[in-house]
């Protein structure tokens, strides 16, 4: 015998009115959000327009225009600019003067000097992550709820860590320059600090979900709060520590290159001049070993992390 349960026809008729009239609000608020973004970007356009004297609109079909000098006379140009090979092209000027910019280490054997300055940005990115580590793990362990040894002490490290992270590397960066001058240094600093801030962030949201059971044996046997984290919380949660600090690398060099454009150092800086001279093939060698770098560094990552924390996190976002 089979027993069968039906609403009654009133409850139905109230859901089915109740879930026309849900899909009636997300229709309108979805017209309205779509009507505030395309007057949110009519209103830029204007004003954009409006600051450059009315000439946004008519110079806005010339928009790619820039493409057109990027492309070499010569595509082998670019692959003698990435190698510092001298090019048949070359009449004294620094648009072909590939061969100027070898760094040679011993006799004739030398680095090209975009790598090298690729180096020299790579660097940054793992010196500033390191500082960034190294600070963030004992601040996560402060700022975490569950952790904290004083509330008071929790409140100051998390509004110094959204300090850090309320200003953009570029800002920290400008600052510094005028301190230390320009350079890899106030680079490293910039994002060194906001590392800090966003790794220390991420680290103590993780350390608020660990297991707490190791914690408070640890605490029942008597041991203090350092031999507590040390032994008890510290092994838990390493491993996402290192996934995000490995993500946090990705991020940071990046972000050298674009604090590199405006006076720090490494390839960015570069970059920028072969843009701002026309210099296409030296454009293209630096753009295409920017990407090459980028791209090794994120695969890297990705394997790495897959082995820290487990291909199924890592799958489901636990990474």
């Amino acid at each position: 015998m089979t027993l069968s349960v039906t609403a009654p026809s009133g409850v139905t008729h109230q859901m089915a009115d109740a879930w026309r009239r849900q899909t009636s609000l997300r229709r309108l608020y979805t017209v309205l959000g779509i009507g505030l973004l395309l007057a949110a970007m009519f209103s830029s356009m204007w004003f954009a327009d409006e600051a450059n004297a009315g000439h946004f609109f008519d110079r806005l079909p010339h928009i790619l225009d820039f493409l057109s000098w990027l492309v070499p006379k010569d595509w082998n140009d670019v692959w003698r600019a990435l190698f510092d090979i001298a090019s048949p092209h070359d009449t004294g000027t620094q648009e072909f003067n590939f061969p100027l910019g070898r760094v040679y280490i011993w006799g004739g054997f030398y680095i090209p000097e975009y790598f090298e300055l690729m180096l020299t940005t790579v660097n940054v990115a793992l010196v500033s992550t390191f500082i960034g580590f190294i600070f963030a793990v004992p601040f996560s362990f402060i700022a975490a709820r569950n952790l904290t040894p004083h509330p008071a002490l929790r409140l100051v490290v998390k509004r110094f860590m959204e300090l850090l992270r309320a200003f953009p590397e570029i800002v920290i960066a400008g600052l510094f320059a005028a301190i230390v001058s320009t350079g890899p240094i106030a680079a490293i600093i910039a994002i060194g600090l906001h590392s800090i801030g966003a790794l220390g962030k991420l680290f103590y949201e993780i350390n608020e979900n660990i297991d707490m059971r190791a914690e408070e044996g640890l605490k029942a046997v008597g041991a203090n709060w350092f031999e507590r984290v040390r032994f008890a919380d510290l092994p838990q949660v390493l491993p996402n520590f290192m996934s995000y600090t490995l993500l946090r690398v990705e991020i940071n060099v990046r972000a050298s290159t674009i604090i590199g454009a405006v006076g720090g150092g490494g390839i960015g800086e570069e970059l920028k001049l072969s843009i701002s001279r026309g210099f296409g093939a030296k454009t293209l060698a630096l753009v295409l070993l920017l990407f090459t770098t980028i791209f090794i560094i994120d695969q890297f990552s990705a394997w790495l992390r897959r082995k820290l924390v487990g291909e199924q996190a890592f799958l489901m976002g636990g990474a």
